[in-house]
């Protein structure tokens, strides 16, 4: 056992010094490389002096003609390689770029993914993928309305289509009435082709009438027979002169057996100053002139007021509200000597502003 000891001992050694001898050697690792280099070809380990030729993968270009040659150098680097590989674009189809933000191209590897609206199928593939060659692997699908079939009449009635229909069947978003036999009226008017296939149940024809109709406030009714009323018949109203009518004229019996909303009358309005002037109908007059003193519903009046910075007039408009126009918080009435003797000075009289102030709130108080 004691004789065996040196000859381990000298083969550990010879061990050491044959691991230094490798390990003291410069090797290159593997080369960094930028996103689009292929990559298949390289190896982990390289010599001091062994050279590459660095190319783009399939699907980018290179940025230069010359071949990208790299070499492993004595300090175990890589020397410089001005190669750069950028990917190949595929041009977004036309119907697509108001939806790519402005942009008319995409990469290589890009994934456009299609949907389609509610009440249409989609015909062909829901994803295209830009190819190494600049082109798509499919082209955008077609988003098909969806089919219904023809809807079905109501016992003692009929249907009527908003546009012609052709052929056994409906597409989604047709829209059609029903109409029961005279004087009958279905629970139900209008029907559609909707986005699950299916189309609205055909309605039950009952009959149907409507109140003796009544007045409006500020109004009068001006055609209409004073008794009930069956489905569709209508009432025609109108209001009394200087107010002005808001709604529908006519109002009509519907199918719940109750009247479509009634129009209302809204009051004229007082301008409520006692001096000063206005510009009204496109016309700047004083008030005294406004005769009578009446602004219809709806129509518009403007104020002068003072910036005080600037020294000059501006307009500010209101607006009749059923009786009721507010007057500008910016307005100061002219007490009756400065109206009388120094109308001039008004702001409604020196020279207008070229920029408007904020307008200002509003109010409905009486003038002082």
């Amino acid at each position: 056992m004691m004789k065996m000891a040196p000859t381990f001992i000298l083969l550990l050694l010879s061990q050491a010094v044959f691991y230094t001898s490798v390990t003291s050697k410069k090797v290159c690792g593997r080369p960094p490389v930028t996103d689009g280099i292929d990559e298949a070809t390289l190896k982990h380990v390289y010599e001091v002096g062994d050279e590459l030729i660095l190319t783009c993968e399939r699907g980018y270009s290179p940025s230069t003609a010359t071949p990208g040659r790299i070499t492993c150098t004595a300090t175990g680097g890589w020397s410089m390689s001005n190669l750069a590989c950028s990917p190949k674009m595929c041009p977004i189809p036309r119907p697509l770029q108001p939806l790519a933000l402005g942009k008319t191209e995409a990469p290589y590897k890009s994934v456009l993914n299609f949907t389609c609206d509610e009440g249409y199928v989609m015909v062909g593939a829901n994803e295209s993928r830009c190819l190494h060659d600049g082109s798509w692997s499919s082209q955008p699908p077609l988003c098909k309305a969806v089919n219904c079939p023809l809807p079905t009449p109501p016992r003692d009635g009929r249907i009527v289509h908003d546009r012609p229909v052709s052929g056994s069947n409906t597409i989604y978003g047709q829209t059609w009435t029903y109409e029961c036999n005279t004087p009958r009226a279905p629970d139900h008017e209008r029907g559609s082709c909707r986005a699950d296939g299916t189309v609205t149940e055909p309605p039950e024809c009952r009959d149907v009438s409507c109140p003796i109709p009544t007045n409006i406030k500020n109004g009068v009714i001006t055609f209409a027979v004073m008794r009930q009323h069956g489905y569709k018949d209508k009432v025609k109203y109108a209001c009394n002169e200087h107010y002005a009518l808001v709604g529908e004229p006519e109002i009509r019996c519907q199918n719940t057996g109750n009247w479509s909303s009634k129009p209302v009358c809204k009051a004229p309005c007082t301008v409520g100053i006692k001096r000063g002037r206005i510009f009204y109908n496109a016309r700047k007059i004083w008030i005294s002139d406004l005769k009578p003193n009446r602004i219809l519903h709806g129509e518009h009046v403007a104020f002068y007021c003072l910036n005080r910075a600037e020294r000059c007039g501006y307009p500010v408009a209101t607006t009749c509200d059923d009786g009721t126009l507010p007057i500008p918080q910016c307005f100061v009435e002219p007490g009756k000597v400065e109206y009388n003797l120094r109308a001039k000075t008004l702001p409604s009289e020196i020279t207008m502003c070229t920029t408007f102030p904020p307008a200002s709130p509003t109010s409905p108080t009486s003038p002082a």
